[in-house]
Parts: structure tokens; sequence; C-alpha cells
């Protein structure tokens, strides 16, 4: 098995990779992950993949909390009942690892094991777990905790990408610009813990006018977060049946979102990238300094000749080195026509950043 996975990653492919390939570090520059990282920076839009790796982040320690759990020899159901019967009631992501039934929602951007195989699904979301309307239902009438309603929200783009608004500095976004991407493995992995990465990514992308706030349709947004990572709900708390069953849908909080930005991305921003990057060598200023290059090399070019020819200079031998500038015009120009220089692709060379490049390493 292990010797097929090798295989798959140093194989020459016969096409473009897709974009799960590419989400899961299985492609080579320049079409790989790194590089697409920089092509949305580029565009504005990196948020949207931080937002996908950080929910697959948390998607992750949620398996590590409940495999510590088996592994302790207790079961889902002893140490978190909660989950448990809500993982047996409406499904779950981690159905087959909690042993509450077979997963529901395994989609390729869930990734589990056997993700690849399974086609995305084009379902609504209002039917699975963990979406918004499933959570405010759960939560009852938390109103008091971190509400946010529609009306007070500021216009929204109609893109799945960071939004161009002025942002408003609360103190869940200060928590969550302080708080670290992972958690070590350094100790058990706690309920905990679980929270403050729920927390983290509400406060970072989802809460209104937050710094990398992204773009959700109204039936996906998560309008408040009423847990807190410094404590557990505790029996005595009037809220604890709310807050309980909060806790319960954490793992599954942010799946449906996740689904979401995946299918924009792969509907929107991966074809521009392979259009950019497999089909082009350059970035989008190095492609206008060359169009500056050309433009001006094509000008001297002319302006030599034109002036060879009314002052006849002689010899006319020496209109010969007229083909100099006007090579240069033409290779820049067409590099800047197709974003493909071809002393690059002799070279063997992509641009990751501006004048910056590495060598190409993916034979697709």
């Amino acid at each position: 098995m292990a010797d097929e996975k090798r295989m798959s990653y140093t194989e020459p492919r016969q096409r473009l990779p897709t974009f799960e390939e590419v989400l899961y570090r299985k492609t080579r520059p320049p079409v790989d992950l790194f590089n697409f990282y920089l092509f949305l920076q580029r565009e504005g839009a990196e948020d949207v993949l931080d937002f996908w790796l950080d929910v697959q982040q948390h998607e992750n320690l949620c398996r590590a909390y409940f495999k510590d759990i088996r592994k302790s020899g207790k079961t889902i159901k002893e140490d978190w009942p909660q989950f448990w019967e809500y993982a047996r009631r409406r499904g779950s992501i981690y159905g087959n690892i909690v042993g509450a039934g077979a997963s529901k929602r395994s989609t390729v951007s869930s990734g589990e094991p056997d993700a690849e195989k399974r086609p995305l699904s084009s379902q609504g979301h209002h039917s699975r777990p963990g979406t918004p309307g499933d959570m405010r239902a759960g939560w009852g009438d938390a109103k008091d905790h971190h509400a946010y309603r529609d009306s007070a929200e500021p216009p929204r783009s109609g893109t799945p990408f960071s939004l161009a608004l002025g942002r408003r500095s609360t103190t869940m976004s200060k928590r969550a610009s302080r708080a670290p991407t992972f958690i070590p493995r350094d100790t058990a992995i706690t309920r905990t813990d679980l929270i403050a990465s729920a927390e983290r990514i509400f406060a970072r992308y989802l809460l209104p006018s937050s710094d990398k706030e992204i773009y959700l349709p109204p039936s996906l947004r998560i309008h408040d977060f009423p847990l807190s990572s410094h404590q557990l709900p505790k029996p005595t708390s009037p809220d604890y049946e709310v807050e309980s069953s909060a806790l319960a849908q954490v793992p599954d909080m942010f799946h449906a979102q996740k689904e979401y930005v995946f299918r924009a991305m792969e509907q929107d921003a991966f074809p521009r990238f392979l259009r950019a990057k497999a089909f082009g060598n350059l970035t989008p200023v190095s492609a206008l300094a060359r169009l500056c290059v050309g433009l001006v090399a094509l000008w001297a070019g002319l302006a030599t000749a034109f002036a060879l020819i009314f002052l006849d200079v002689k010899p006319k031998a020496k209109r010969f080195f007229l083909f100099i500038p006007f090579t240069i015009a033409f290779l820049c120009l067409v590099s800047h026509q197709y974003e493909l220089d071809p002393i690059l692709i002799f070279l063997n060379q992509s641009e990751t950043t501006p004048f910056r490049t590495m060598d190409i390493r993916e034979p697709y």
C-alpha cells in the first residue's frame, strides 16, 4: 500500500493535476499548494484558502481527540455522550471513528482516506448536521452570546472571496489574531482545545468585519459562538443545555462552510490558476514589465530604422543589426500576450513572485 502511494507521487501524469491533489500536496512546482497560495494572494483572496486549511486542521484535531479517547480504552459514548447522540441522530464526518454509524457527509474535502472515491455532494446544506440552521435550533435562544443580526451586518460581496470592507476591531477578533495557528501535541487533546480551535476560526473568518472575513451565503453564516475556550459548560449553569448542545456540534461546525469554499475555489480560482501556472510562467507584474520593455524596444528599432533609411547611412550593412531591437520587442510582446516567456521555458523555470523563479518539477 505504501509503495502504491509512493508511486502515485512520483509517476509522471498524463494530465493536469486535480484540485484535491493540489490541496493535499500531491503535486510539485509550479502547480503546487505554495504557488496556489501565492496566486490567491495576488488576487487578495488568500483568506479563502486559509479558512479551508484551518478547518481541515480543526477536523484533524477532532479526529486525533477521538482516536486518543479510543486508545485510552473508553468509548465516545462514555466520554462525550452528547456528541455521540448528536452523531447518531444527525450523522457526522467522524461517524466511522466514533462508532455512531456510517459517515453521512464524507466528501473529497473532508480529508478522509476514502474521500477521493466519493463525489462532491451538491445537495442543500440544511439537511446536513453542523449547518447554521441546525446549530441555531440546537442553541435555542442564545441571543446574549456574541449575537449578530443580519440587519446589523454591512453590505456583503457577491463572491466567495474576501470582503473589501472596513474592518472593525473587536475583542474576539483580537483574540483570534493572537491565537496560535496550531495546537501542539505535547499534551493530550481536550475538549477545551477543540473549543479554542473553533472559536479562533469563528473569530478570524466568520465574525462580521473581522480581519479575514470571508463571504458565505446567508444559509451558511454562523452569527454567534456561545462557548468559551476558558472552560467547559458547567451543569450548574442556567445555559448548560444550550452550551452542551453547541459543544456537541463543535467537531462538525464548519464542515458545510468548508465544502462551499472548496467548491468555490475549485470552480472559480483553480481553473485560472492552471491557466496561469500550467500554461504560463510569468506573474502579471513581470508580464507588464515585458510589455513596457517590448514597446520601448519596438520604438527604438523603428526610430533607428527610419534614421538609417532617411539619412542614407553607409555602409548599408549596419541595418543588419536592427534585428536586435525587433527581436527583443517580439519576444517581450509575445511573452506579455501569453504570460509565457520562451527563455524561461528553455531554462525550465517559472516565476513565483515578480522576477523570482523556481525550477519546474511537475512533469505534466
